[in-house]
């Protein structure tokens, strides 16, 4: 397991943490789009946030639940996981 999460994987927690299907593609075009337009709402991203939690055995920041965009999620996340690493 890579200690950063790409858009892909991002792609696919979005699928099973939230439910929502979204192409990587999709998602790597549309980075900076806020979250709301992919159709996550912030229990959704709440949920990716646990799955990220339990996957990587890492607390994510406060901050992660709050991102607005992709961008900001997978910086902050991203930022945290190097950290940790």
């Amino acid at each position: 397991m890579s200690d950063r999460i790409t858009v892909e994987e991002l792609a696919e927690l979005m699928k099973t943490a939230a439910g929502v299907t979204v192409a990587p593609q999709d998602l790597q075009q549309r980075y900076d789009s806020d979250f709301d337009t992919f159709g996550i709402d912030s229990l959704g991203l709440l949920g990716i946030v646990g799955e990220l939690e339990n996957r990587h055995g890492t607390p994510m920041p406060p901050d992660a639940e709050r991102c607005k965009t992709p961008h900001q999620f997978l910086d902050l996340v991203n930022t945290t996981l190097m950290a940790g690493a």
